[in-house]
Formats: C-alpha cells, sequence, structure tokens
C-alpha cells in the first residue's frame, strides 16, 4: 500500500483531473465514489485500475485487491477528491471502455438521449432503463458525459447492467429502421400520437430530448413515429426522466 499524505502529491493531481473530460480521455480512466459505486465495480468484474481509501476507512465486506494498486490517502486529500459534501474514503479508477457496440449488433429495448444535461436526469433514466430491462442507452452529441462524477454517481451502478454507447444518434436511428425496427421519438405536439395507442415491443429505440427544448427537428423528422403522454391535470409538462419511465415501461414488451 502507498500512503499519500500531501494534497500537493502528483497522484492527487492527476486524479483531480479526472473530474474533467479532458483529463478521463487523457488518462483513458474514470474515478467512482462511494462503496456503493465501488462495491458494483467489484461485482460486474469491472477493469479496476487503482483503489484509493483513507486511513480510517473500514471495509463493510471483503474484497480482494490482490493485483491491484492500493493508495491511503488522508481526509483532506478525500476532501479534494470528492464531489460531495461528506466523502465516504473509498474511491477506485476504473479503466474506460476502449470498445463500443455498434448498432448493428444492437439487440433488445435502447434508450436514445438527445443533448440530455442535467446529471440527475440522466442517471434517473439509466435506472429505470436498467430496470426496465433494456439493453443499452446511446449517449447522443451535446448529452452530457456518461463517466463525468455526477453522472455516475446518479447511475448509482445500474451503468454495470447495460451498455452505455457514445455515438450518433442519427447513425443508431438509421441502422435500427434498416432493420424494420420502430424507433420512437418523444414530442408535445398534435401530429404526434398517445403513447398508449402504439402497443408493446421487444426490440425498439426510444428517444427522450433536451430538458427545455425537447428533441432536434431533425431527429424528429427521422423516427417511425412520435409520441407524448397526455397529461389530466394542470401541469404545463413532465419532468423527462418522469416521462421516460412511463415511455420505457409502457412500450417493453
Amino acid at each position: 500500500m502507498k500512503i499519500i499524505t500531501a494534497p500537493a502529491n502528483p497522484n492527487v493531481k492527476e486524479w483531480k483531473k479526472l473530474s474533467t473530460k479532458k483529463g478521463r480521455l487523457n488518462q483513458e480512466r474514470y474515478l467512482l465514489e462511494g462503496w456503493h459505486l465501488v462495491k458494483e465495480a467489484f461485482v460486474a468484474q469491472a477493469e479496476i485500475l487503482q483503489v484509493i481509501v483513507t486511513n480510517d476507512f473500514i471495509w463493510p465486506e471483503q474484497v480482494d485487491l490482490e493485483n491491484l494498486d492500493v493508495f491511503q490517502i488522508t481526509p483532506e486529500i478525500a476532501k479534494i477528491l470528492s464531489q460531495t459534501p461528506s466523502p465516504q474514503g473509498i474511491f477506485v479508477t476504473v479503466k474506460l471502455p476502449k470498445t463500443q457496440l455498434i448498432p448493428k449488433q444492437a439487440t433488445g429495448a435502447w434508450l436514445f438521449l438527445d443533448g440530455v444535461q442535467d446529471p440527475g436526469n440522466i442517471g434517473t433514466m439509466v435506472r429505470t432503463a436498467d430496470a426496465a430491462g433494456f439493453s443499452g442507452v446511446v449517449f447522443g452529441e451535446n448529452t452530457a458525459d456518461p463517466y463525468q462524477p455526477k453522472v455516475t454517481r446518479a447511475m448509482q451502478g445500474s451503468q454495470f447492467h447495460l451498455h452505455l454507447v457514445k455515438a450518433s444518434l442519427i447513425e443508431w436511428i438509421d441502422a435500427f429502421q434498416a432493420k424494420n425496427l420502430p424507433v420512437f421519438g418523444t414530442e408535445l405536439n398534435q401530429d404526434a400520437r398517445s403513447y398508449d395507442q402504439v402497443g408493446q415491443y421487444s426490440d425498439f429505440a426510444l428517444i427522450m430530448g433536451n430538458e427545455g427544448n425537447g428533441m432536434s427537428l431533425e431527429l424528429l423528422k427521422q423516427t417511425s413515429l412520435n409520441l407524448y403522454i397526455p397529461i389530466k391535470g394542470q401541469a404545463e409538462s413532465l419532468n423527462v426522466a418522469v416521462a421516460a419511465g412511463i415511455l420505457m415501461f409502457k412500450l417493453k414488451r
């Protein structure tokens, strides 16, 4: 075990850079914080590179640390690395996936995110996709990075249970339609169809758009059908993650 007590230590500086997309790409890894996420990474046999713990951290369960770089840090350093007010005292660095599933290989139900920015919304949608039995989630252009700390924390480990892909949604839509699989968009428009009038499917894609602006017009024109959820009360609209949950469970066979 390597002991680090100085916040200016080069390792600490490198770990801190993992809070940025540039840092993650340069180092080809990302940082997970907290026992729940760390445990999920171990259970999923993710490629864990380093384990970082405070000197007072008590392991809730026995973990095999053989062949791993283990660093002991001070609570002060943990606060520097943490994205939360009260660090739990454990972090791991995980290798960024080098290969991604291509759309021609995709089967089952998929969630496409078009310009979704809020980490909480993304985390809720990924967890709901996991719960609904979806195969994966495609993070389209202008959607927040799936490996930024707030997003990984919000996904609560569901990222290890399904495929996460960063890609052009146009390419994925074209691939699904080439296989005659429906691609559903979401739009508050009189030309859209109510979500409860289209049936259920095993293989399909559902696109959810930006929190404020919805889906891009370009993608709306490419979908098989655009759906809406009728609002019976006086609320102007539904939160995107809430709407996604309703649609995923309704559409998935």
